[in-house]
């Protein structure tokens, strides 16, 4: 008796299985992204420190620097004496010490007043004059030097020999706001790419997680990419909140491209998670990663100019600060958002930026450990 073996019609109806595509290059690489975005859900706090906190700051400074009246005249002392009267009335005659703080109190109260910073300027009595004392590192000392002198010569009887009108301007791109929004955006795309790589690193290595990650078919490179890539994808919403934050609050322009605003921020937020690997390629404590990103970025938090110009700082230094990865970023930004200057006129900046990246990396990849 013969059997004849049949299939079921459901199996015949099955389409032929096909190879799965795991073993691709990227695979291993797409799949450490897409996990390590995961965490990150996990991470509420990151949301305010990354997206919030930028944009909490430049709203506090923007108001504070933004649309501020000038004051009509700086605060001034007179030394108590028997002209004191009367240099207060030859003050008062200028319309701009009409309103102005005018002071008589004696030396000692005007040192004292004057070295506290409640003055700007004493004007002390002598014989046939008078004597100004005035800070020339004080900027509002000059100028009310400046134009304490110009009212008393006035009310004096002193001609002007030539009529002079002045005109106030104050255009965007000018202002301390268009200065500070890229220096936030720098500093926070530094801040978040050496701590969110940095630290996530070191956390991982103390909970024992890198240890799951060396018995599996993966590579170290795409280990440490999928890290500093992760990065990327909050690098768009990090810039694109802070420039529309600025443009609908502070009427701030955006002179450059979209495009080169977005390749600036990618190659600094790639640069600076490249930083944060080398830092944390051997730590093995939080404390000791915490302290090695504060040695790494405090020197960049002062000299490369986020909330003031780094020309302020000796002509000796010039160099060493134009050299700091995130001195390049600033100027570059700053450049591309308040300018509009082509890329390929940044060469250098790009340069320096893809130099400290690609050492970092290259470093962070032949010392990195596991445990």
């Amino acid at each position: 008796m013969s059997v004849v073996q049949t299939q079921p019609a459901a199996i015949k109806s099955l389409p032929p299985s096909r190879p799965a595509r795991r073993n691709g290059r990227w695979a291993g690489y797409t799949h450490l992204l897409i996990a390590r975005m995961l965490e990150l859900k996990r991470e509420p706090e990151v949301v305010f420190w990354v997206f919030g906190f930028p944009l909490l700051l430049a709203l506090g400074l923007g108001i504070a620097f933004r649309n501020k009246p000038a004051p009509s005249a700086s605060p001034v002392a007179i030394v108590a004496g028997p002209q004191a009267q009367n240099a207060e009335a030859m003050l008062r005659r200028s319309t701009l010490f009409a309103s102005s703080s005018i002071s008589i109190v004696d030396a000692n109260a005007a040192k004292n007043g004057f070295r506290l910073g409640k003055y700007d300027l004493v004007i002390e009595l002598g014989e046939g004059g008078f004597q100004y004392r005035y800070d020339p590192a004080r900027p509002e000392s000059i100028l009310a030097r400046s134009q304490v002198d110009d009212a008393l010569q006035a009310a004096a009887g002193r001609k002007d020999a030539v009529a002079t009108t002045s005109v106030t301007s104050s255009e965007p791109g000018s202002r301390y706001i268009d200065f500070l929004i890229p220096g936030l955006l720098g500093m926070n795309l530094m801040n978040s790419g050496m701590w969110g790589v940095g630290f996530a690193l070191v956390d991982m290595r103390q909970r024992k997680l890198l240890k799951r990650f060396v018995g599996t078919p993966m590579r170290r490179g795409d280990f440490l990419l999928a890290l500093m890539s992760s990065r990327l994808i909050l690098m768009v919403i990090e810039v694109g909140l802070l420039l529309i934050f600025g443009v609908f609050a502070f009427h701030m322009r955006v002179l450059g491209s979209v495009f080169s605003i977005a390749l600036l921020g990618g190659l600094g937020s790639l640069c600076f998670g490249a930083v944060g690997l080398l830092t944390a390629s051997r730590a093995r404590k939080i404390e000791s990663v915490s302290g090695l990103i504060n040695l790494v970025m405090m020197p960049m938090w002062i000299f490369s100019g986020v909330f003031f110009s780094y020309e302020r700082f000796p002509a000796v230094l010039q160099p060493l600060i134009k050299a700091l990865p995130l001195t390049a970023l600033n100027d570059a930004l700053r450049a591309s958002i308040l300018e509009g200057t082509p890329l390929l006129h940044q060469w250098s900046r790009l340069l320096v930026l893809g130099i400290w990246g690609g050492v970092s990396f290259v470093l962070a990849l032949k010392w990195f450990r596991w445990t």
